[in-house]
């Protein structure tokens, strides 16, 4: 008979030649554990979902509730569903006044396109502008808008009509002109190692949107709900854009994304044609109520606001001869070493550690810090301890 392991390399679809091959069996807060006992800290959070942390019990406890009440009735917008109502009505009572109508979708990928199509049916335009380096999902609207070749290649033709310029350049943004539909930008660049923006740049996008009436659409996919110090960036940097994409946390670690805007753009996808985009899952009860228990909680707790403390107690415990540099905002953290073979060893050997660290898909010579916002001070000092003794290992054994 098939062990597990045998069971998910033959019958489940595989992203890499090398996946983690970790089985848990359970997680709670920032610990995942395995079957036979094994025990790790969560540094990455699925990625930037799991903002609270696992099985948070105000999360189950909303997730419970709604399941008792009823799952899915019908396809998205055609009744009205209190989760959906009781969010969207939150996420609005927190956002710019203008981010007002939110379209919930099932994740960020889907939230992009429909963000994409929005710009196109209301400007009437279409020419995207996107960034290198960017990272928007990978479906075939965001490979698109994916600024880096390496994996768009194998899937040409794609979008046409997408013209890429360099972040953080201000003389490439006279490519916005009268033909530009929408400009998409994470206000920090997660995949290509937390790339933040020079000062003034987001400014100077908004000022040439603005002026040349193409819309501003913010993928804050990986930087919402408290991840880099305040609830979004947005709030952050002072910049309103005319779309925002939400996704990952947005569920409280259900799946769940929303592309966001005014009433009067989001009315145009209404007519010309009727169901200008159409989602059966979107929006899922209880992915909803999971998000809204999920924020509410972020909310309460101010784990936007301790971002900072936790950020700056990374920085200070992780000092090591491999260590070049650590850069990012609050608890989206690059941490710099001296090449990509230390870089897939430290990840490789995380485990063994009792750590689970990540790649960046843009930056080689970097691993991702993302954990949980609910993560302490005692715990941020024991997966530092543990990270260091890591590096000892690979500075003995890598070879570069």
């Amino acid at each position: 008979m098939l062990n597990n392991r045998q069971l998910f390399l033959l019958h489940l679809g595989q992203t890499s030649p090398a996946p983690m091959m970790l089985e848990i069996e359970k997680a709670e807060g920032v610990y995942m554990y395995g079957p036979s006992g094994e025990k790790y800290l969560d540094l990455i959070s699925g990625v930037s979902v799991s903002n609270v942390g696992h099985r948070h019990p105000k999360v189950v406890k909303a997730v419970k509730q709604q399941v008792d009440s009823y799952l899915h009735l019908m396809v998205y917008g055609e009744m009205i569903q209190n989760p959906q109502v009781k969010y969207a009505s939150k996420l609005a009572g927190i956002l710019p006044e203008n981010l007002s109508s939110i379209y919930f979708v099932n994740s960020g990928s889907e939230a992009l396109e429909g963000a994409l199509k929005l710009a196109k049916r209301y400007t009437g335009r279409s020419r995207i502008i996107y960034f290198t380096n960017a990272y928007h999902g990978s479906t075939h609207a965001a490979l698109s808008v994916q600024g880096s070749e390496i994996y768009r290649n194998a899937f040409r033709p794609l979008l046409p009509d997408t013209v890429q310029i360099e972040f953080n350049d201000f003389k490439s943004l006279d490519t916005i002109n009268g033909q530009t539909a929408c400009v998409i930008i994470e206000p920090i660049q997660a995949e290509a190692g937390v790339i933040l923006p020079e000062e003034g740049f987001l400014e100077a996008v908004r000022e040439r949107c603005t002026r040349h009436g193409a819309l501003l659409i913010f993928d804050e996919v990986q930087t919402g709900f408290g991840r880099t110090g305040t609830m979004f960036a947005i709030n952050k940097y002072g910049v309103v854009p005319d779309i925002l994409i939400l996704a990952k946390a947005l569920g409280g670690g259900m799946p769940l994304g929303a592309f966001i805007s005014s009433l009067e753009i989001m009315s145009s996808l209404v007519n010309n044609p009727q169901l200008g985009h159409i989602t059966t899952f979107g929006g899922h009860p209880v992915c909803c109520a999971a998000g809204l228990a999920s924020l509410e909680v972020i909310i309460e707790e101010k784990l936007a606001e301790s971002c900072s403390s936790k950020s700056q107690l990374f920085r200070k415990e992780l000092d090591h001869p491999l260590i070049s540099g650590i850069r990012g905002e609050g608890l989206l953290l690059a941490v710099l070493v001296r090449s990509r073979e230390y870089v897939q060893y430290v990840i490789t050997n995380a485990p063994r550690y009792g750590l689970i660290l990540d790649y960046f898909l843009f930056c080689s010579n970097a691993f991702r810090i993302a954990p949980p916002l609910i993560i302490s001070d005692d715990e941020i000092k024991y997966g530092c301890r543990q990270l260091l003794l890591l590096l000892d290992d690979a500075h003995k054994n890598v070879k570069t």
